[in-house]
């Protein structure tokens, strides 16, 4: 198995002929999946998605894959194929789009049109290539065949690029599900063929490799969601990714069959909702869905809400019911279906709403306790089937972490792909394919471009470091007038501080620490302004840490009197 070293040189030319891939994210996270080929001259890229910032990142909205390694190259780009519309596939478009915006996008008709309601914010307007599955489509170099796959929101596809250098069949997020609500299944009988004409590279997804056996089908639901809508005494309130159209469906249909109105709340839901409706994704008998303010005159066992914040998320509908800031009131005897996964890292805030709400008086029915959410990808068992149709000749896991990375590429070697054909690779790792054979050639740049309110990339490493500080420790400011000549003070120095727990007298002993750095200074000849900040505000820090353990965020201020 090859492994990423920390110790990569930058990449080598690709040799002529060769099939050049680069993650630029996805690789050791959930998110912000994107993937450079390059062949011939010319660059396809597969995903432009954002990532979901951690609590160590404070402030920041969004993290983007780091466009450095092709923004010399914006012109080589022949098109960007998405493989379907979800936001950790989508959502760095419009970024790269402000690159340079007449770049082909090329997708299915739902994941298209998800992406322009997005790109209509940003005042975009895309050159798109509307693609289906069975399509076959040359971009430059690159010939793209478009394959069905079934996935947690319509209208997935998995995408097999020939080229000179070989074929490369990228699996897009995917699961098998046998018995779909839109019949559309995963097409192993194209895996299949496109096995026996060749695979030498196969991207799989690896979020559910540590799973073993098959994901439950979504029609596997239909009894808990119908159980909560039949039973319900008084108002359901289900929540849901604004994404998920069957899961949606399966509400709408089993409210309707229980003589219930079903609202759309929040701006994505309805959004998204509209959408998926007017293309004819999303059934709605008529008469089933009617606005916020029509459910005022219904009685409350004919109320059925749909909404967004299944993950917790502060501004999201369903937090702020359970913080009372919601027009909808939560209250004795209401329902309430988290009808969604618990994604890693919001397991806190999702059990804060499950509480919040519960303490109103709801009952929360949720996947720990029914059986109301599958995952949208493929388990163990489905993988390994996929290895075994298509026989590739080199895996390389992509969507996920390092375990699941590793599970994934376990999995390939016991369908018997040989380990050193299996490439585990990090975000920025170069893999060339060239003469039929995959190998870790060098890396590029690939960190983390943090898109803070309407700065992009503003935000540093650094200066996350300083918030996290400022959160946990707090700051103090320290303004000083010196004498310039003799260095010494001509007053005492003011103290203003913030989240440090102090009072008037938590200063005072500071005072000498202060004079004694000055007059070091003033001694050894230093007397620029900034070298003076940089001095006291190191005495500062010593002594707070000496004396209260805390390591607060100094702000000197010198003022030469």
């Amino acid at each position: 198995m090859s492994h990423p070293h920390p110790e990569l040189k930058a990449a080598p030319p690709l040799p002529k002929g060769g099939l050049r891939i680069v993650a630029l994210g996805g690789l050791g996270e959930i998110g912000r999946n994107m993937t450079v080929f390059e062949h011939a001259g010319k660059l396809l890229i597969v995903d432009c998605g954002v990532l979901f910032p951690e609590e160590h990142q404070p402030g920041v909205d969004v993290i983007l894959p780091d466009f450095t390694s092709i923004r010399d190259r914006l012109d080589d780009i022949v098109a960007v194929v998405l493989t379907h519309g979800h936001e950790d596939h989508i959502g760095g478009v419009p970024y790269l789009l402000r690159e340079r915006a007449d770049i082909p996008v090329v997708g299915s008709k739902l994941t298209l049109a998800f992406l322009e309601a997005k790109l209509k914010e940003h005042g975009i307007r895309p050159r798109t290539v509307r693609v289906r599955e069975g399509d076959r489509r040359g971009f430059g170099p690159f010939d793209c065949e478009f394959v069905a796959v079934n996935h947690s929101i319509p209208d997935g596809l998995a995408v097999a690029i020939r080229t000179g250098a070989g074929m490369v069949l990228h699996t897009g997020d995917f699961k098998m599900d046998q018995f779909p609500l839109d019949d559309r299944i995963t097409d192993l009988r194209a895996f299949a063929r496109l096995g026996e004409e060749g695979v030498d590279l196969f991207l799989t997804d690896s979020t559910n490799a540590e799973v073993p056996g098959f994901t439950t089908s979504e029609r596997d639901l239909n009894p808990a969601i119908e159980q909560v809508l039949r039973t319900a005494p008084r108002r359901v309130i289900v929540s849901s990714f604004a994404s998920h159209v069957h899961r949606i469906q399966q509400v709408l249909d089993a409210a309707h069959q229980h003589g219930r109105k079903v609202a759309f709340v929040g701006r994505s839901m309805v959004r998204n909702m509209g959408i998926a409706r007017e293309l004819g994704y999303l059934q709605v008998p008529p008469g089933l869905v009617v606005s916020t303010k029509e459910l005022e005159s219904l009685p409350d066992h004919q109320i059925t809400l749909v909404c967004t914040g299944s993950q917790g998320e502060p501004m999201a509908a369903l937090s702020r019911m359970a913080n009372r800031d919601h027009m909808i009131r939560i209250g004795e005897g209401d329902t309430v279906l988290l009808a969604s996964s618990l994604i890693p890292g919001n397991e806190t805030a999702i059990y804060r709403v499950i509480n919040g709400l519960t303490r109103w008086g709801a009952h929360v029915v949720h996947k720990g306790n029914a059986k109301v959410h599958v995952s949208g990808h493929a388990s163990a068992g489905e993988l390994v089937y996929c290895y075994n149709i298509v026989k590739p000749r080199h895996v390389m896991p992509v969507h996920g972490e390092w375990k699941h990375l590793r599970a994934n590429a376990d999995l390939a070697i016991r369908t018997g792909v040989a380990p050193d054909r299996v490439v585990i690779a990090e975000d920025g790792v170069v893999v060339d394919l060239v003469n039929g054979r995959a190998s870790i050639t060098g890396k590029v740049p690939a960190g983390n471009v943090y898109v803070d309110g309407m700065t992009v990339g503003g935000a540093t490493e650094a200066s996350l470091k300083d918030r996290v500080t400022l959160a946990a420790e707090g700051v103090v400011t320290v303004v000083a007038i010196v004498d310039a000549d003799t260095g010494a003070l001509t007053e005492p120095p003011d103290f203003l501080a913030r989240g440090f727990v102090h009072d008037d007298a938590t200063f005072e002993p500071v005072i000498p620490v202060i004079e004694k750095t000055l007059a070091k200074a003033a001694e050894e000849g230093v007397g620029d302004a900034h070298q003076l900040e940089q001095l006291v505000a190191r005495a500062v820090a010593n002594w707070a840490f000496r004396t209260y353990r805390r390591k607060p965020l100094i702000i000197p201020v010198i003022i030469d009197a």
